[in-house]
């Protein structure tokens, strides 16, 4: 557990193979200003993880931000009973098998509203991601929408559509299988204004490198193509 900000850290957690590609993975804990931590996109809970996790605080909020980063939710909830489960529009449907206690909406709920804004990136079927915003820290995160690996990160055929998909590069951006799938763009340029009039200093990604200073010029390069 590395400390990121007042009252955030991240922690990575065993890399995970979709469709042949190997992606690391990366969990926030937040404290929230009642005490009780809250669980950003929770990686496989070991043993060590959970001791880190208990020496910071109890956990109050378990949350998924997006429909596909749901694999260790159910460890969680095991071991934190008590925490609310709170999962990305169409979670609920593609896990009907977990419990969830709220569905994210696009602002933030009463239970983090003083600390943390929130922002559905609309625009996207294929991937409608929760991003949230720590205001004492100055930190926007965002899970699959932003990706960065180095190269040597993938071998043989794997490193061609990575690079091809603009998975490589020297600073996150958003791959280009999910580019095209923005079928309505103005409601994604709507979310992105609002996401940069944060102000964001810092920014925490899933997969990738974080970014400690000038977060929201990295997040309007990112995102240039998305204003032609």
């Amino acid at each position: 557990m590395k400390k990121f900000g007042e009252d955030i850290w991240i922690a990575g957690g065993a890399s995970l193979e979709v469709g042949g590609f190997s992606y690391n993975t990366r969990m926030a804990v937040i404290r929230l200003s009642d005490g009780g931590l809250f669980i950003w996109s929770p990686i496989q809970l070991t043993e060590k993880v959970k001791a880190e996790v208990d020496a910071l605080g109890s956990v109050s909020h378990i949350v998924s931000p997006i429909k596909y980063h749901h694999l260790f939710i159910a460890d969680w909830q095991a071991a934190y009973p008590d925490a609310k489960t709170h999962a990305a529009p169409g979670l609920t449907k593609r896990r009907k098998d977990l419990r969830f206690d709220a569905e994210l909406q696009d602002g933030p709920d009463l239970a983090w509203a003083d600390v943390m804004d929130q922002a559905i990136f609309f625009g996207n079927p294929m991937l409608e991601e929760v991003i949230f915003y720590h205001r004492p820290s100055r930190t926007v995160l965002f899970c699959d929408l932003l990706q960065q690996f180095p190269a040597e990160h993938f071998t043989g055929w794997r490193r061609t559509i990575a690079r091809l998909d603009l998975m490589i590069g020297p600073e996150p951006t958003v791959p280009r299988k999910f580019r095209v799938a923005f079928i309505n763009r103005r409601a994604a340029r709507t979310a992105l204004e609002r996401i940069l009039n944060w102000q964001a200093d810092r920014l925490i990604i899933a997969h990738g490198d974080v970014i400690e200073q000038a977060a929201t010029d990295t997040l309007r390069r990112a995102f240039t193509w998305l204003k032609r």
